[in-house]
């Protein structure tokens, strides 16, 4: 295909899966009501606590609540017409893939999407936690006003870290799969794995929610140590195909391949 055909293939997906999208938001804007009761659910468990007028959702301008809705909306769409705008990428990229290519490539995505929706469950599970540990250090006299723009943000980059940070095993497996790093050489690095599973838990949970942070930072450890263990597996796999290719040249040609 010429360049200018690429060029039209590549349009002809992108407005598949723009109006994939727009069909996503409709739907999702629909449903934005439930989503922001689930949302501000630890609000009104600090409130609950508290008292109801010490944590409200502040909406500080005229289109705050519509501005919510149309962000929340805009999420949810691309998570429904995931299958729609994923096709898309698939069916302009697998052609120019080798066959090895295609099934390493599904492979790769059959882990990561899992496990990063995984991912953002488990943010889903510590942001509550967050919320109300943080709301006790408000003293008595104040009140917890949440601007709904920033609590917002907070969620979504919440889930986003967490659900990339899940993914990042994979990443490290598909390094050992192209030959640029062993399974021995990312297990040898476990201490500092460790570290910065640690760090980055810390970072991403509130210092006195220790429960949280511990859950975080082990999970990342395990999801780590499945990674090094599983590319040691392919390391040897590969050393028997290339033991078994050596032998074979020698023997049917007579001399060392």
């Amino acid at each position: 295909m010429s360049l200018a055909g690429h060029l039209l293939e590549l349009k002809k997906r992108l407005m598949i899966s723009a109006a994939a999208v727009v069909v996503g938001m409709v739907v999702a804007f629909a449903i934005t009501e439930p989503i922001i009761d689930l949302l501000t659910e630890p609000i009104r468990a600090v409130a609950a606590v508290r008292g109801d007028d010490f944590a409200l959702l502040n909406f500080e301008t005229v289109t705050s609540g519509f501005d919510l809705r149309l962000r929340i909306a805009f999420a949810i769409g691309i998570l429904l017409s995931a299958p729609v705008w994923l096709w898309q990428v698939w069916a302009f990229v697998m052609p120019a893939l080798t066959r090895s290519e295609v099934r390493r490539t599904i492979a790769f995505l059959g882990a990561a999407i899992p496990l990063f929706f995984a991912g953002c469950y488990v943010g889903w599970l510590t942001m509550p936690h967050i919320v109300e540990l943080m709301a006790q250090f408000v003293p008595e006299q104040g009140a917890q006003f949440y601007t709904a723009s920033y609590y917002y943000d907070f969620t979504f980059k919440l889930l986003i870290v967490v659900g990339i940070a899940f993914v990042l095993p994979v990443f490290l497996v598909a390094l050992n799969v192209a030959g640029i790093v062993s399974g021995r050489a990312i297990l040898r690095s476990w201490r500092i794995a460790v570290l910065v599973s640690v760090i980055f838990a810390a970072i991403a949970t509130p210092a006195a929610d220790v429960a949280s942070m511990a859950m975080l930072s082990g999970i990342l450890i395990v999801l780590f140590f499945a990674a090094g263990l599983l590319s040691m597996l392919f390391d040897r796999r590969r050393t028997k195909r290339q033991d078994a290719a050596l032998s074979a040249g020698i023997d049917l040609g007579g001399t060392p391949l």
